[in-house]
């Protein structure tokens, strides 16, 4: 089923919108509620309904955080401590990833890894603190091909001591959805699913809604933070009407912002700041989506008020914690991707178990890393508290993978030997090569896997080892 949504065409100066979006109106301005309270805040998964679809279609089922999607803002400040009590009311285990924080391991919510799943019924206290200022997320870590499609994720703010002078702070949450016309969620685990591109959706969402508007004026300065919670969709992205500059990754700052370019990679998981000024002349500016057949609206941004001078580049954004890579004595390591379809794996170890390609269908595996599916009993890496690792990873598949490691912010390492900016999430290109570098500054067991979560689900993932 494909739903008739708002095209832009390819000079992006014209919108037509079917008259079934009407105008969706919603606010993107967190709530600026600190988290360090002397009791547990709580946060409560559970069923409820939602209209997703245009007006006339059914409501959508949909698992959720505090029965809203995305699942409530939280916000807090750099240097607070969070406290939540998660509460299971759903009809699974589950259990709660802070995306992106180098938190305490024991709260990093990854069931048989860091802690038990949270049964249905059950409450888990989550309780850390916050270095890092920056844009992240949160999401269920359990079953999270279906549960994150279901609903249960949400943007959690930790906004800087000293914010960038913005007249606008705006959260827009991207996603896509696979619905049917009488609104219920598509199958999950389809072996098409698990062994191609992952679960691909056919409606774009920001914020829960097709294509939503945020009023603004001219001559505004906004910060816009732009985060995928998406399956599997690799989102290329493009503004009409804003002009700008990326200002941080995955909530770590930019040194230098750097200048907004024509269109702009979103891979899952992935996060992006943006600090944009208003400089169009229209009623109208655009967050577009680029597909094969043109670009889309995302979302939109209705303009008034009177022209003004243009603003000077921003500053950077106060620097996080830093923890330096010593790539001179890093140790490395390699990390091989194979599997999926058009390629496909004719062996790999499970469990310690040699299995050919029918017997790894059958339990629904079809992806390897370093000649395993699924997650080793043994780590990746055994490393030293304070060592630095540099990994080297091939995709040998015909597939884009967006591989995610839990706990540390790393840097690529270019070809000129020097180091790019943090991030937690890399976007690896069919047949690509890539090599990351990192400090194991944060003890535990930390996951690294594939963040589309089909493909995590089919046997993409493994862990690494930091010791005290």
């Amino acid at each position: 089923m494909t739903f008739h949504l708002v095209r832009v065409r390819s000079e992006v100066h014209s919108v037509h919108r079917r008259h079934f979006l009407g105008t969706l109106a919603a606010s993107g301005v967190l709530p600026r509620t600190a988290l360090s309270q002397q009791a547990p805040d709580v946060l409560t998964a559970a069923t409820h309904r939602q209209q997703i679809l245009p007006a006339g279609y059914p409501e959508t089922t949909l698992w959720s955080f505090d029965a809203a999607f995305p699942g409530r803002p939280l916000r807090a400040r750099q240097g607070d401590r969070l406290a939540l009590d998660v509460v299971n009311d759903l009809p699974q285990p589950t259990a709660v990833h802070w995306h992106g924080l180098r938190l305490d391991n024991a709260m990093d919510g990854v069931p048989y890894l860091t802690q038990a799943p949270i049964q249905p019924g059950e409450t888990f206290t989550y309780e850390f603190d916050l270095p890092d200022a920056g844009t992240y997320w949160y999401h269920s870590h359990a079953q999270s091909m279906e549960q994150v499609e279901r609903g249960l994720y949400g943007p959690l703010i930790i906004d800087e001591i000293n914010p960038p002078d913005v007249d606008q702070d705006l959260t827009l949450v991207l996603d896509d959805i696979r619905l049917n016309q009488d609104g219920t969620i598509g199958e999950f685990g389809n072996f098409h699913d698990l062994s191609h591109a992952g679960r691909i959706g056919n409606l774009w969402l920001a914020n829960g809604q097709i294509d939503p508007a945020y009023p603004i004026k001219r001559g505004e300065r906004i910060r816009l933070r732009l985060i995928s919670a998406a399956n599997s969709r690799i989102f290329t992205l493009g503004l009409a009407g804003l002009e700008g500059w990326i200002v941080a990754l995955d909530g770590m700052p930019l040194a230098d912002p750097q200048e907004l370019p024509d269109q702009i990679t979103l891979a899952p998981a992935q996060r992006m700041d943006l600090i944009v000024d208003v400089t169009t002349d229209d009623d109208e500016a655009f967050l577009i989506t680029f597909e094969r057949d043109g670009g889309y609206a995302i979302a939109h941004f209705p303009v008034s008020g009177a022209p003004s001078p243009k603003r000077a580049k921003p500053d950077a954004l106060p620097a996080n914690p830093d923890f330096p890579i010593d790539l001179q004595n890093a140790r490395a390591a390699t990390l091989l991707i194979e599997g999926g379809a058009m390629g496909g794996m004719r062996a790999a170890s499970v469990d310690g178990e040699q299995l050919g390609a029918r017997d790894l269908a059958q339990r629904g595996l079809f992806w390897a890393l370093n000649g395993t599916a699924g997650r080793p009993e043994d780590p990746l890496l055994d490393l030293k508290l304070g060592e630095s690792v540099r990994i080297g990873m091939a995709n040998d598949t015909a597939f884009p993978h967006a591989m995610h490691l839990h706990g540390v912010h790393f840097a690529e390492v270019l070809p000129d030997g020097s180091l790019g900016p943090l991030r937690d999430t890399i976007l690896l290109n069919p047949q690509e090569t890539r090599e990351i570098a990192f400090q194991a500054h944060n003890p535990g067991d930390w996951l690294f896997h594939c963040h589309m979560l089909a493909h995590h689900q089919a046997g993409m993932g493994t862990w690494i080892r930091v010791s005290a």
